[in-house]
């Protein structure tokens, strides 16, 4: 037999400055026997108070909380922890919402998420296509632009100089990667040691070109 689920509440503000005695005391009075909490601010969306509340969440137990926005900024989050609690077997409660998967109907509410993740999956999928076929027909290909000569004949300058590749891609503002693959492309065949087919001299831990 089903073991019978507790309630477990999340309440969650973006700021300290704001309050969480609100949430927590509807949760409580809805019958949560603990509230996990999450202050979150900024661009990171860590949510230790969420980790641990599943943590400590078994099968059939419940995650109340007081409007779905609680558990995530966007459609894309909230969606991933719907589906978490599902694999989860942990049932939801949204006060304001009225949404109950403990009840029959309610559960139609986890095959409804379902329904708009996978919709949600097929637009970005579709979109994506769509965006390179018309770069494509553009005559652009999809990905980084590729270096202007001017670039690459500083790149190659500041190399010659005794420059290590980190230190002219640095001083040009372009990625490190970036800066091997060009000089790849444009060096001379000989500028690279026989010994290392990338031309990097790792024997010191340095990321120089070897020259012969």
């Amino acid at each position: 037999m089903p073991r019978t689920g507790d309630i477990l509440g999340y309440a969650r503000v973006s700021t300290i400055d704001q309050d969480l005695s609100g949430q927590k005391d509807r949760l409580l009075q809805h019958g949560a026997i603990r509230v996990f909490e999450d202050v979150i601010s900024g661009k990171t969306f860590n949510r230790p108070g969420l980790a641990a509340l599943l943590d400590q969440a078994r099968p059939n137990d419940t995650l109340a909380v007081i409007r779905l926005d609680r558990l995530g900024r966007s459609l894309k989050e909230l969606l991933e922890t719907v589906d978490d609690l599902k694999a989860r077997e942990i049932n939801l409660i949204s006060l304001e919402e009225r949404i109950d998967t403990t009840s029959a109907a309610g559960e139609l509410v986890f095959h409804v998420f379902g329904a708009i993740a996978h919709f949600e999956r097929r637009l970005i999928s579709e979109r994506t296509k769509d965006g390179l076929a018309s770069a494509r027909k553009h005559g652009r290909v999809p990905g980084r632009p590729p270096l202007q000569p001017a670039t690459i004949s500083a790149l190659k300058d500041l190399v010659g100089a005794g420059k290590s590749v980190s230190q002219a891609a640095k001083h040009l503002g372009i990625g490190r990667s970036t800066a091997y693959k060009a000089i790849r492309e444009n060096a001379e065949p000989s500028v690279f040691a026989e010994s290392s087919p990338l031309g990097v001299d790792s024997g010191r831990g340095q990321d120089r070109i070897t020259r012969p």
